[in-house]
Order: structure tokens, then sequence, then C-alpha cells
């Protein structure tokens, strides 16, 4: 890749091609026009939105925008700018990199804006994560506990407002949630302090391989940056290097942050690692509780400590944290049955955290798997189980894995995929739940298949178990 193009200068003039018309490309497009780029936006879309969308942009910038042909390089193209999931094989990418033409994603464009402005402007840091799961759960902790300590700050990435808006605003720091596909077109980041969360099977159908996956995850560290690992974690591990700073549900060692008994506790960024530990919370500070958002508390506090934000804005971040949506939510107990939408969980990696949280549940699974293998998943969960419901497109992939290790669990499967099918889904559920049993939706898939996305699922879920409660 070429060397940093962010001054005013180096943008005006140059023939740049957005690659589609989604809120990372309309905040591309917008900034590079306003500084004299000549932008055309292409989107093999062509909707009523798209078009009334485009229309705008074409007013407010004079941007070029072409709907319903996203695979031809727009002539004299000596840029691109791609929205995170164009895979990298689609043909007007490909073409661009068969012509030797720079590709790069809304974050590394924003990267540049940031440290290529006039004057040598001071650019807020970066801390930055990514993760298989939890990720905007993380991010969202951090900027609490940056806000916590006084600062400006603001979640932003692959969540909240656009990053190329961000990096021109004042802020006095930035806590940027990264996805695999956003790193995947990066070259120069370099993060203040940066964590990887974990690494999972996750999206092999877009990156090729778990190795290519994990690769591009690792990408987030840079020279300089103050590498976080998850220690619980193998590959997170391994790809900080030697000298990270780690957290751990465990009792921390030396340079990590971990638990002891009923406290979160640092002993990474302390004047004396070896012999100080310094608390930051307590366990009944992190929201919703379970394992899995226990180490999230714990990355976004390794983050905040690595800024210098003192123990007590980790504590009072964390309460003044508010869970997203369809995040492990508590949305009823009918006949003495918990009822748990955690839509979010769109892999198995995330499936097996929430499952980990379960005691006993009947498990709602199915959707879009993504190339992703469910074995470990339902090795890991059989003996949780009290039933299973499938759903989906890949719900006879699920079906098999549990026929191989939990042949004794009873499996329902609901093959509809009209309106009514949810509550379907939590009929059966019901049938198989007893007092004290979760039912727990948290389908280690992708939604797509039967939802406009993981919160429509969710709410279809949360509206379904209402009208059971109402019917007894």
């Amino acid at each position: 890749m070429s060397g940093s193009t962010g001054s005013t200068g180096d943008w005006r003039g140059r023939a740049v091609c957005v690659a589609g018309l989604g809120v990372s490309g309309q905040a591309a497009a917008r900034v590079l026009a306003e500084r004299g780029a000549r932008v055309t936006v292409v989107d093999a879309r062509d909707d009523d939105a798209l078009r009334e969308r485009a229309e705008r942009l074409r007013a407010d910038t004079g941007a070029t925008v072409r709907l319903g042909d996203g695979d031809t390089l727009p002539a004299g193209t000596d840029l691109v700018v791609t929205s995170p999931g164009w895979r990298p094989d689609v043909p007007l990418l490909a073409a661009a990199a068969s012509a030797g033409i720079e590709i790069i994603g809304e974050v590394e464009l924003a990267w540049r804006l940031a440290h290529g402005g006039p004057g040598g402007r001071q650019a807020a840091p970066w801390l930055a994560l990514t993760g298989t799961n939890g990720k905007t759960t993380v991010v969202r902790m951090l900027a609490c506990m940056l806000t916590a300590a006084g600062h400006r700050a603001v979640a932003v990435g692959n969540v909240g407002t656009p990053i190329v808006e961000a990096v021109l605003d004042k802020y006095d720091v930035l806590a940027v949630e990264l996805s695999s596909y956003q790193l995947h077109w990066s070259s120069s980041l370099a993060p203040h302090a940066a964590a990887v969360l974990n690494v999972a099977p996750d999206h092999i159908d877009w990156h090729g391989s778990f190795e290519a996956y994990a690769a591009d995850k690792g990408r987030i560290y840079a020279p300089g940056t103050v590498a976080v690992v998850n220690a619980d974690d193998p590959v997170s591990t391994r790809l900080g290097g030697p000298g990270a700073k780690g957290f751990t549900l465990g009792t921390p060692a030396a340079g990590q942050l971990g638990v002891v008994e009923d406290l979160l506790v640092d002993r990474a960024f302390t004047p004396d690692p070896r012999r100080e530990a310094v608390e930051l919370a307590e366990l009944a500070d992190v929201r919703p509780f379970a394992p899995h958002n226990v180490a999230n508390a714990l990355a976004a506090a390794a983050l905040a400590r690595a800024y210098g934000v003192p123990p007590e804005a980790v504590r009072d971040g964390l309460r003044a944290f508010t869970p997203d949506p369809h995040r492990i939510a508590h949305v009823a107990n009918v006949d003495g049955v918990d009822y748990v939408d955690d839509s979010k969980a769109t892999n198995p990696h995330a499936a097996a955290a929430s499952l980990s949280a379960c005691r006993s549940a009947v498990w709602i699974a199915g959707g879009l798997l993504k190339g992703a293998d469910v074995d470990d998943l339902v090795r890991s969960c059989a003996d949780r189980l009290r039933g299973v419901v499938l759903l989906g497109a890949d719900r006879a992939r699920i079906a098999q894995s549990l026929a191989r290790h939990a042949p004794e669990v009873p499996v329902v499967d609901v093959p509809d995929t009209d309106t009514g099918a949810m509550d379907r889904v939590v009929s059966a559920a019901a049938g198989l739940a007893r007092p004290g049993d979760t039912v727990l939706l948290a389908p280690a898939g992708a939604s797509f298949d039967m939802f406009a996305g993981y919160g429509a699922r969710g709410d279809a879920f949360a509206a379904a178990v209402r009208r059971l409660a109402e019917s007894r």
C-alpha cells in the first residue's frame, strides 16, 4: 500500500471511488467531497430508499452516484474506499487490485484524515478493540469509563458515529470498535492501546480461512501500541505477542487484570504490578452478570487504564453503562421459566458463552452459520441442555451435531419461515422447559435468512414470549 494521503492538498482533485452507499460510504463520500476529491459512489442495489439517499448526496456534495452497478470500476479511479462488507473478490475490488489501485476502508481513511491534517493538529488518540464477540459491549463500557474520568469521548468505528466524522470533531479520545472487515482494509493504524477480545471461527466465508480471519484481527496491533490480550484465549494471546498486558477471569498475575473473590482488580497498570493490585470494581457492578460479560468489563478496564483512567472512573463507568438490547436480556418469567433474548449471539462462540451462564436451558438455535462449525459448541453445552428448538436455514447442521454429541437431548425442528414461526418456536420451547429452566434464544447464526437483522429476530422472540404469557 502507498503512504498516507491525508492532507487537504493531497485529496483535492483525486478520483476516488466509494464502494457502497451505506452509513460509512455516505460519510466517506461527504468528507472526501468537502476536501476537493472527485467522488463517485457505486452500489449494486437500487431501490427507493437508496435513490433518495443518492439524490441527497448529489445535491449536498456534487458527488456522482451510480446505483444498480457495483461491478464496474469508474474510469480514472486512483483510490477506492470500500464499505466493510464488500468482499475482496467482488469484481470492482478485484479489478482495482489488478490495476494496482489502492483499496482502503473508511477506518483507514479516518486515520489518514486525522493524522495528516493541516497545521499538524493533534489528533485524538484511539483506544481500539476487535474480537469475534463482545465488541459493542466493550466499546460502550469503555466510552462510559472515559466519560466518567472527565474525558470528551465517544464510541465509534463499527458502532455509533461514523469514524470519519468523529476524527474531525474535538474529542479527547476515541473508543474504536473494529471488525475484521475494517481491519482487512487498514494499513497504517497505530492506536494508543488495542485489544483483541477473543477469536473464534466466524466470517470464514468472507475471509476464506480461520487463519486469514485471525490475521486480520491481529492488524489492530502496531509498533508502539499498548497491546491488551485475553489471557484465557490462546489466539488473542498469540496475536498480542510478548510484553502484552492481559485480562483473565482467574486470579491475575503481574501484568494482568482479573478477578479476586468478588472484585475486579488491576495488576498491570500499577506502579508495582508484581507487589500491588488495585481494586477497580465489584462483580455486582457488571450488568448483565455473566462470565463473558465480566471478561468484557475487564477488557474495557484494561484499555481505560492504559490511557490513565483512575480506578474509581472504571467503577463509575461500569455503573453508568446500559446494556444494548438483545444481549442476554431477560424478557419474562412464565410458569417458573426464564425467557432470555441473546439474539446478538450470531456465531457459535457467542452462543457458547451465553449457554455457559445457564444451569439448564432450552436452547433456541439456527440461522446462517457463515461457514462456522458447531461441534465444539454442542459438545461443550450438551450437559446443560433440557431441549433444543431449531429454526432457520442451517438448522439441519445443528441437528446433525446434536445427534452426534447430545443424542439424548430432545430436539424440535421448526421449518416454518412465515411471520408466525417464532410463536411456534416459543411454544415448542415452553413445552420442553421445566420450572427453573431458561429458554434461551442464542442462535449461533446470523438472522438474514428469516429476519431483517438480529434485532428483528430478538423482537419477534420477545413478542412471542409476551403472547405466551398472556395466554396462560
